[in-house]
């Protein structure tokens, strides 16, 4: 016999998931739905008392009982923060635990805190060691209440309890791979995320989700908000109980994402090393030309893993940017910034800050003359130069970018919204936009292209309807070569001086 263990997400404890262990059990398995310490509305316990390490013990306990009772199989269900002590439980237990769900979570892996995926700001508050719980319309900060009737959210209200704010901060300490078990994700489409969204990411997201095309991955869709054992119970229980028969809808690596051309590990344009200068997190690709020059400084998507080799700037693409823009006589710059994960990009904007500011103040640089270039998720980060355009900034290029945060990346701050920040004082855009984009992305590059067009704003479309995001270094075609040289020239237009225009 099939045994459930429910863990949910913050401020709330077992009794959130009465309707599903209804439905489990009256379907012949076993059901455990737990309340974590110091979230049964009424505990005594004190902030000090309950930390990350706290909750795992009390899965561990859950599961040491199941499997002392004698029963078949342990399936560990994690809400939300609810999979880092399921995580946890799994990594002290490992023979015990079988299948593990992620209920509209994300992936934490060790030395994450549960803060790394929550919306900016969300234990500023805490009081005495305790973050307040929501209530009413602030919910939906914490994830989409799409589908909860009134009474729902009553009882949210109602039962929610302060989450101690060590749960939330503290690292979770794994030894071994999460997914070296079978595993199921229940993506909850109505709080932004999908199969589509997990089709992408491992198609040309960060190598680390690769691992979600793993043939003991499966996944299941429900239309409604981030709380569906509230919303819509029964969907759910039938769900779990087909993840714990292995079913689910398996993803595989895309051909286009493992695929090299002939000419693998160069860019798609012939272009020839440049001299070379690395300052820090910045490398500078200088042109063959006397006096300042322009400077084209180029801003990597992501999120990237820290530990990735090789870094962003010594990747083909930037590279090959880097020394494109040097042989039209400008100063190639390119940036390794900290945008590990979707909490990052303050600092990753502080890098790109810091980054304009050692370009400028190079002397082979003509620093009323600067371009910025920015890819894929890279893209948030022009928001503020959009908005605010200083007057050395004569361009701003975006490539297969991001323009909006899509709606489940909640830990992005509101500010890196460039759909927002464009305007009629906004330098001009040369936009590169490939016609076979991932669609969470393409909708917003149209919002931005309307956004746009209604504030007045300067756009050169470079169309590529034949290509991928991430074309540089898997389709070396005609059509890639040319846009790349096509967006490279629109750019120089921009930054050249008189005498270069």
């Amino acid at each position: 016999m099939t045994a459930f263990v429910l863990v949910s997400g913050p401020f709330t404890g077992g009794w959130v998931w009465r309707d599903v262990v209804a439905r489990l059990r009256a379907a012949g398995a076993e059901a455990y739905a737990v309340t974590l310490s110091g979230m049964e509305p009424g505990s005594t316990l004190g902030a000090a008392d309950v930390d990350l390490d706290t909750h795992v013990e009390d899965v561990v306990r859950v599961v040491d009982g199941i499997v002392a009772a004698g029963a078949g199989e342990v399936v560990l269900v994690g809400h939300d923060y609810g999979i880092h002590p399921v995580l946890g439980a799994v990594d002290r237990r490992p023979d015990r635990c079988g299948r593990v769900v992620y209920l509209d979570a994300g992936m934490p892996a060790d030395g994450d805190p549960a803060t790394a995926s929550l919306p900016e700001g969300s234990v500023a508050g805490a009081a005495g060691g305790l973050v307040p719980a929501p209530v009413g319309a602030e919910w939906e900060r914490w994830g989409s209440t799409a589908g909860l009737s009134a009474e729902a959210l009553e009882r949210l209200d109602r039962l929610a309890v302060p989450q101690p704010v060590r749960t939330l901060t503290q690292p979770l300490r794994l030894t071994g791979n999460p997914f070296d078990r079978p595993t199921t994700g229940v993506l909850c489409t109505a709080n932004g995320s999908g199969i589509s969204m997990v089709e992408m990411l491992v198609a040309s997201g960060p190598p680390r989700f690769r691992v979600l095309a793993d043939p003991r991955v499966g996944f299941f869709e429900l239309g409604t908000g981030h709380w569906p054992m509230l919303s819509t119970p029964g969907p759910l229980a039938e769900v779990l109980l087909r993840a714990a028969a292995d079913e689910g809808t398996r993803l595989s690596v895309p051909a286009s994402a493992g695929a090299r051309p002939a000419d693998a590990g160069t860019f798609p344009l012939d272009v020839p090393e440049r001299p070379r200068e690395r300052r820090g997190r910045v490398d500078l690709h200088l042109p063959e030309a006397e006096g300042p020059r322009p400077a084209v400084l180029f801003v990597h998507g992501g999120p990237v893993s820290p530990d990735q080799r090789p870094t962003p700037r010594d990747s083909p693409t930037l590279l090959g940017y880097g020394r494109h823009v040097a042989g039209l006589g400008a100063v190639g710059a390119t940036l390794d910034h900290r945008l590990y994960g979707l909490a990052d990009y303050p600092r990753a904007a502080e890098d790109v800050t810091e980054a304009v500011e050692l370009v400028r103040a190079d002397p082979r640089v003509d620093g009323e003359r600067i371009a910025l270039w920015f890819f894929s998720a890279g893209g948030l980060l022009a928001a503020d130069w959009l908005a605010a355009p200083p007057s050395w900034l004569r361009c701003v290029a975006l490539t297969y970018p991001v323009l909006a945060p899509p709606p489940d990346w909640r830990a992005v701050p509101a500010r890196f919204d460039p759909v927002r920040a464009v305007g009629a004082s906004s330098p001009p855009v040369v936009l590169t936009r490939v016609g076979l984009e991932h669609p969470a992305f393409g909708t917003t590059v149209d919002a931005f292209r309307t956004a746009a067009d209604r504030a007045g704003a300067t756009v050169d479309l470079v169309d590529l309807p034949r290509a991928h995001h991430g074309f540089e270094t898997t389709e070396h075609t005609e059509e890639t070569r040319a846009a790349v040289a096509r967006a490279a020239r629109a750019v120089l237009r921009y930054v050249a001086g008189p005498a270069q225009a």
